[in-house]
């Protein structure tokens, strides 16, 4: 078990609560090379360029099974029947839910032309309301990002929607001296072939694409090297069902966003990774089947 740098402690105390379990193996930091060796089983949630390693590594050694969870730039789809209300409370939690440090955050909001403009001044009225400050003060709910170099790569990517032409609708700046505070950040009129609209940002940026018909949004929703979650809000269920056939995303959530269980299956298509996690799907994966 190698837990990230910056959350270390957290996994020396789930070794310590399990008695240091025999077979597991316990890093102070990611040492890569005793994971590529180490001829086990290899679960790995981490940035793409990693993953490529571990597969390699597989192939070249014994081909243990790997069950890797890379990044993802998740859709969520918001159509014109949808009651407006609902559809604002759910894309504001998918994106700004952790400050947007989540693997299945909802970073593209796609939203129907005939709500749009609506959808647009509410979304950013309410993310106005966000107040930052220290996270173990009741009052507060937005903290900081992660660490400097996280920190660095939003604001930089913030710059870089504001160079290709998408409007700043509010935030888009670092808060204060102290600590790495992001503005919780608001995109209009973004377009598919920005960079903040293809790239992780894994921080509180939200882009607002707009779209006209089904068919044209499960199309842009699929055109990602990703696929790690989707979302839909509707009240058609045809539309449900051919959004949930069509989409190319290991989880798809209906007028919900982020919901799962320890039954449900969680994982992504094409470089988000492959095999399943949480409990159920992880006892597969480390377990083999004997006739």
């Amino acid at each position: 078990m190698s837990p990230s740098d910056e959350r270390s402690t957290r996994g020396r105390c789930i070794l310590d609560e399990l008695h240091r379990s025999k077979g597991a193996l316990f890093m102070e930091s990611l040492e890569l090379s005793l994971i590529l060796e180490y001829p086990g089983i290899a679960m790995a949630t981490n940035h793409e360029q990693v993953g490529k390693l571990i597969m390699a590594s597989a192939g070249a050694s014994n081909t243990k099974r790997v069950t890797l969870e890379m990044g993802g730039k998740s859709p969520l789809v918001i159509m014109d029947d949808a009651d407006m209300d609902e559809a604002i409370e759910i894309a504001y939690n998918a994106l700004f839910a952790n400050m947007g440090q989540c693997c299945c955050a909802g970073t593209r909001t796609y939203v129907q032309e005939g709500i749009y403009d609506e959808f647009v001044k509410k979304m950013v009225e309410k993310v106005k309301k966000r107040v930052m400050g220290d996270p173990f003060d009741s009052a507060t709910t937005h903290g900081p990002q992660i660490d400097e170099e996280q920190f660095n790569k939003i604001l930089g990517l913030i710059q870089s929607g504001l160079a290709e032409g998408a409007k700043l609708e509010c935030g888009g700046k670092k808060c204060g001296d102290l600590g790495y505070f992001v503005e919780p950040t608001v995109f209009s009129d973004v377009k598919d072939e920005m960079r903040i609209a293809k790239e992780e940002i894994f921080g509180p940026v939200m882009q607002i694409l707009k779209f006209r018909t089904l068919q044209e949004v499960i199309d842009r929703a699929n055109n990602t090297r990703y696929g790690l979650g989707s979302g839909l809000i509707t009240k058609d269920l045809n539309t449900a069902m051919m959004f949930s056939q069509s989409v190319q995303a290991g989880s798809v959530w209906v007028n919900c966003y982020d919901h799962t269980t320890a039954q449900t299956p969680f994982g992504g298509f094409k470089m988000s990774g492959q095999g399943r996690e949480l409990v159920q799907m992880v006892c597969m994966n480390t377990t083999k089947l004997k006739l």
